[in-house]
């Protein structure tokens, strides 16, 4: 049989033979994050789902069972072959100004979802072997300089909060009696999508614009290693609670530019992007990338997890190469 690759699905990625007995249920599967975490799951063993507003198979791949959260609908067969579910979705946050429309579709889109998850897993008595949940560093608000652990405190902007009551939903699955584990997920780095095309947009004309001061910290983690965090929380069963998705030694706003320049090979004047001004031209959605999180992974590495990215012009060079 002739393997046909998924347009979704990164080149050089493949399903084994070696099938996982365990199925996992996805949703946000065809976002960044859920695209990568797919090819490597299946490249793995697992058998792989996905729920969606639409209805139909992705490339005949991946089994696609249908759900709105907003009006509480979810395929009662997508949660009853479920082994073990992963939550990621949730509408983007750099999407436009953060009008009161915008907001309530990015907390709603999080919480709506998660409960809705909790809510058929209770009323099916699913026996389910792990739900793993998205979150954010977003959860800590802005923290400065402060190193921050997973026993912090949240904060109370717009975003902390969103994380807080997302998290809060995420707990009533815990509360079944089901093991949840929690990823408070940094600044993830990819060529496909997130943060770094964004960074690094004003470097193609020559220009590098940091942040406000740039002295706010940013917690980055690679592609890669968010998607082995989610799987090694699949895989181990003394995991639980909240974790700190974040590579080593987090760096400011204006060392991940000088960073990003350098794995680039580019010359790049640099010049500042006062705060003020981008309060005026985002509003509120300025707290997300004047916001500082300076977060730590240890909890991680009790575990035994290993990250592959250890050192962010590694991390970089490996995206560029």
């Amino acid at each position: 049989m002739t393997y046909t690759r998924p347009a979704w699905q990164p080149k050089g990625v493949r399903r084994t033979n070696n099938d996982n007995s365990m199925n996992v249920l996805i949703t946000g599967g065809t976002g960044l994050i859920g695209k990568r975490l797919s090819a490597m799951l299946l490249e793995k063993g697992y058998s792989v789902s996905f729920l969606s507003r639409g209805k139909t198979d992705i490339s005949g791949t991946i089994k696609t069972y249908h759900w709105n959260p907003e009006k509480g609908e979810l395929d009662d067969t997508a949660i009853r072959n479920a082994h073990a579910i992963i939550n990621l979705a949730g509408a983007s946050i750099a999407d436009g100004r953060w009008t009161a429309k915008r907001k309530n579709e990015i907390y709603t889109s999080r919480t709506a979802g998660t409960m809705l998850l909790a809510h058929k897993l209770k009323e099916l008595n699913h026996p389910l072997k792990v739900f793993v949940n998205a979150s954010a560093v977003g959860f800590y608000g802005d923290k400065g300089g402060k190193w921050l652990t997973e026993t912090d405190n949240s904060g109370n902007d717009f975003l902390a909060s969103v994380c807080k009551d997302w998290e809060a939903k995420a707990q009533t699955v815990s509360a079944l009696g089901i093991r949840t584990v929690i990823c408070r997920i940094g600044i993830v780095l990819a060529r496909e999508g997130g943060a770094l095309p964004e960074l690094e947009k004003s470097m193609r004309f020559g220009i590098s614009a940091y942040l406000g001061d740039g002295r706010q910290y940013y917690s980055w983690i690679h592609l890669d290693d968010v998607c082995r965090i989610f799987i090694h929380a699949l895989e181990n069963e003394k995991m639980n609670g909240a974790y700190n998705a974040v590579g080593n030694n987090p760096v400011t706003n204006k060392e991940l530019l000088r960073a990003i320049q350098k794995a680039k090979g580019a010359h790049a004047l640099t010049i500042t992007a006062p705060a003020f001004a981008l309060k005026i031209i985002l509003g509120e959605m300025s707290e997300a990338i004047l916001g500082s999180q300076r977060c730590v992974n240890e909890k991680l590495g009790k575990l035994g997890f290993e990250f592959r990215f250890t050192n962010l012009q590694n991390a970089l060079s490996a995206l560029y190469a």
